[in-house]
């Protein structure tokens, strides 16, 4: 009967003991290179195909996050619009290095369905095996043509990429924008996507 007590001790003592276990915080996670545009498609367009065997394009655009510094010819999110005449559906994918605000998560991310009667307005849906000329020739190229805009005085808007087929030109076209939108661009380079040569500025 004695030994209960001296047994109890024992363990209690052991217990005391032992050293804490350090935890260890994890450390954040590192966001994802930048991509082009041609890479952002490819990784969005398996996903796609997975939602409507016969989608295509309608649309691929470019967005800069601040917190991130900005590559030559990539971005470090990417929203590509898919249209689907089977379904009558659309869907937006994004690509993003980070989980961010505005519903940006890392990695490939389906958005809603939406309801599309076809082509309609200026946007008309195209062939990703148009997609012949990537972003960072795209802005290689305006680079070359927009010299003028480039030597006037003031600092200037990040660029922004956007991918469309429209009446405008015979091929889809890549604008290359210094601005974050159509309406805020400064300066645009249309660029054919399929030839790389520059079809329009302004």
């Amino acid at each position: 009967m004695r030994l209960v007590p001296a047994l109890t001790a024992v363990l209690v003592l052991s217990c005391c003991s032992e050293t804490p276990r350090e935890t260890k915080s994890k450390a954040p996670e590192q966001p994802s290179a930048p991509l082009t545009g041609r890479q952002a498609f490819q990784m969005t367009f398996a996903a796609a195909r997975g939602w409507a065997a016969d989608c295509q394009p309608l649309r691929i655009r470019s967005m800069n996050l601040t917190q991130l510094p900005i590559e030559p010819g990539k971005a470090s999110v990417w929203e590509i619009t898919y249209v689907s005449q089977a379904t009558s559906r659309a869907r937006v994918y994004t690509w993003s290095t980070i989980e961010a605000e505005a519903n940006l998560h890392k990695g490939v991310f389906p958005g809603l369905q939406q309801s599309w009667s076809g082509p309609s307005g200026q946007e008309r849906p195209f062939l990703p095996a148009a997609i012949n000329i990537d972003t960072p020739d795209a802005l290689k190229t305006a680079l070359q043509d927009a010299g003028g805009y480039l030597q006037k005085p003031g600092k200037k808007p990040p660029v922004t990429f956007l991918l469309e087929f429209t009446p405008r030109f015979p091929n889809p076209t890549w604008r290359v924008m210094w601005g974050e939108s159509v309406g805020a661009a400064e300066y645009t380079v249309f660029i054919d996507v399929s030839t790389g040569v520059v079809l329009g500025r302004g």
